[in-house]
């Protein structure tokens, strides 16, 4: 625990912070590895195991393939569920703790697994793991930032999820000389050992200390992350959150929650209805399917990695200046665009030279437009939208239907190919981004620049204030 000081310069503070954020965003890390190994590591796994049975039973191959890959989204599912009431009873950094050690055990059983349904329990258990890391990164990051910095510190954890992608593409080239998938799938021990270690020296949310009866303790980590002007005056903020809310799950239905709640949900089941872990999951199989070689399709496949890691910088450098909205609109919108053209690029016979660049180069430009809009502005809305004493409920919650959409699109993405071909798919992908496109201009909030406690106070104020059904005014863009 920091040193106990009336407040911190401003170096000192960003010194700090941004440790702090670093150190807690790797569990976006875990996530984003999570995502991105599996894609590389099938093409090699479909030639170690007879995909023709699973747990005793025939299956199509397509399908097992599919149960493989989404088994780590049932694990996340579990994972989220728990995850929430165990980061409001536990506390932000011991669920950090306890998500590295499954995570680690997860990857350790996918890299020793003798069958395909070791293999299967193994990817369950590190989707616990990552479940548990989806809810509590950005929500730990959120609840210790300033105001200010809020929106770039919690991005970082998109940022670590992109990084933690590109980490698996790379190391997925480094080993498809010889196929060695087990190395791919067992990596990721170590940054969860990382992680771990790195957490035992990082403080507690002060928000949870406070609201556990640890006020000195709160006042301790906000002193080490606030200038002395800030301290007092969001310790008083948290004390009349924590005064004035119950905390039950039936908060969550209030009038004057529902509306954040349905932003949340919807943002939860775009993010994954609109493709995007089609891409993370199996870019390699479709740019195969183009007549790239494995190898090729893989290093295509980091070109990928490179482009989401980028403009995910440049998100987190402007998600505090432009706000979330713009991000959001800009990014659903340019993503609708490259569907339909990756759509006609698979329609279009005479392209059939050409395929292979355009499908690459559309979605390098598909996966640019998710990092500045729904990837990081999903991730961070949710994590300051809730009141403090259910926040970890919510973000449980809305990261469950979140990790559900993931499992839906994971299981049916080689189904669909199959049904209506890869032309239809990726229209349909591109039709629910115009529908997320008018959903997000129509109810999702611009919060930039304000604290928690104002988010919630401006929620409470237009429930009790007037008519507890309004839309309330944080859905005004603050310039």
């Amino acid at each position: 625990m920091p040193t106990t000081r009336t407040g911190a310069t401003g170096n000192e503070r960003n010194s700090f912070i941004y440790i702090v954020a670093a150190l807690a965003a790797l569990n976006g890390l875990l996530f984003g590895f999570d995502t991105g190994v599996i894609s590389g590591a099938m093409l090699y796994i479909r030639n170690t195991f007879e995909l023709a049975t699973v747990f005793g039973y025939s299956i199509d191959s397509s399908l097992i393939e599919g149960i493989i890959v989404s088994g780590a989204m049932i694990g996340a599912i579990v994972g989220a569920a728990l995850g929430g009431r165990l980061a409001d009873r536990l506390g932000r950094r011991r669920l950090i703790l306890v998500g590295a050690v499954v995570f680690f055990v997860g990857s350790l059983i996918m890299a020793i697994a003798p069958t395909v349904e070791i293999l299967i329990v193994g990817r369950i258990v590190d989707g616990i793991g990552v479940g548990f890391a989806s809810v509590v990164g950005p929500l730990y990051i959120s609840e210790i930032s300033p105001p200010e910095i809020r929106g770039s510190l919690v991005s970082l954890n998109q940022l670590t999820i992109t990084s933690g992608i590109l980490i698996a593409y790379l190391v997925n080239f480094a080993f498809a000389g010889g196929g060695e998938w087990r190395w791919m799938l067992g990596l990721g021990m170590v940054p969860a050992a990382v992680l771990f270690v790195g957490m035992l020296f990082m403080p507690e949310s002060p928000r949870w200390l406070y609201e556990h009866g640890r006020e000195s303790d709160a006042r301790t980590v906000l002193a080490s992350t606030r200038v002395e002007s800030q301290v007092e005056d969001e310790l008083r903020e948290i004390e009349e959150t924590v005064r004035t809310e119950s905390g039950t799950l039936r908060d969550l239905f209030k009038p004057w929650v529902q509306p954040m709640l349905i932003v949340g949900v919807g943002l939860a089941v775009f993010q994954q209805v609109t493709g995007i872990n089609t891409v993370m999951y199996y870019a390699p199989t479709i740019l195969e399917s183009t007549g790239f070689a494995d190898t090729a399709s893989i290093l295509a496949t980091v070109g990928i990695g490179v482009v989401n890691v980028v403009m995910t910088v440049v998100a987190v450098l402007l998600i505090d200046r432009t706000g979330r909205r713009p991000l959001l609109l800009t990014g659903l919108g340019g993503m609708s665009v490259m569907l339909a053209v990756l759509g006609i690029a698979f329609y279009l016979p005479g392209l059939s030279g050409a395929i292979g660049w355009i499908a690459t180069v559309s979605l390098m430009l598909y996966v640019a437009f998710f990092a500045i809009g729904l990837g990081p502005v999903f991730w961070l809305m949710i994590s300051e939208i809730y009141p403090m004493e259910v926040r970890g409920t919510a973000m449980g919650v809305v990261t469950v239907v979140n990790w559900a959409g993931n499992l839906l699109v994971s299981l049916t993405f080689l189904r669909l190919v199959d049904g209506i071909g890869q032309t239809g798919t990726f229209w349909l992908y591109g039709a629910l981004s115009l529908l997320a496109l008018g959903f997000c201009y129509r109810l999702v909030p611009e919060t930039k620049g304000r604290s928690l406690e104002e988010i919630e106070a401006d929620l409470r104020e237009t429930a009790f204030g007037g008519d507890a059904g309004e839309q309330p005014r944080v859905t005004e863009t603050d310039d």
